[in-house]
């Protein structure tokens, strides 16, 4: 198998992906297409996998976001950008609620998510923990630390071009 493939589909991505698409609220999971996570440059909510539901309740739009462990600190950037996007697309009554079960996993990144973290230098999750450098695709890796910028990412160096990296944590 070639590791530089990214799988397209696992279940659980899938799952969420046909949910979405069998909403009858799409115009509001594609608004919030333009929510990005503050940590993660260019990264949607939607391929991330934080963004888990999109219902009208009297009159009233309920945005459900599951971060991706408990404290982390991009949540509140995260709530206020989701209403100001709807906001700014006209739609007032917004209330997001925080979700934490079930909880986050990497399973809930789509596919263009992970390949976004490897275009940004991130190594991917991967379900074995395997970890190959973003940056020359080398799987001859070590772990520096286990916490990288961020809780949900490792610190990574690869042992053939030297550079330093970081992986997000499979969860």
């Amino acid at each position: 198998m070639n590791d530089n493939i990214i799988p397209t589909l696992n279940p659980v991505f899938a799952k969420r992906k046909a949910y979405r698409e069998g909403s009858e609220h799409k115009p509001i999971w594609d608004l919030l297409d333009s929510v990005f996570d503050p940590e993660l440059p260019g990264l949607t909510i939607w391929d991330l996998g934080i963004l888990q539901d999109v219902r009208l309740i009297d009159g009233e739009w309920q945005i459900d976001v599951t971060p991706t462990y408990s404290g982390c600190p991009a949540v509140e950037t995260i709530n206020a950008d989701v209403k100001a996007a709807l906001k700014a697309a006209g739609y007032d009554k917004v209330k997001v609620n925080l979700v934490l079960s079930p909880a986050w996993s990497t399973e809930m990144m789509s596919p263009v998510g992970k390949a976004h973290l490897k275009s940004i230098n991130i190594a991917p999750p991967h379900e074995e923990d395997r970890v190959q450098c973003p940056v020359c695709d080398s799987s001859n890796t070590k772990v520096v630390s286990q916490f990288g910028s961020t809780a949900c990412k490792a610190l990574y160096q690869c042992n053939d071009c030297f550079e330093n990296f970081d992986y997000f944590k499979h969860f």
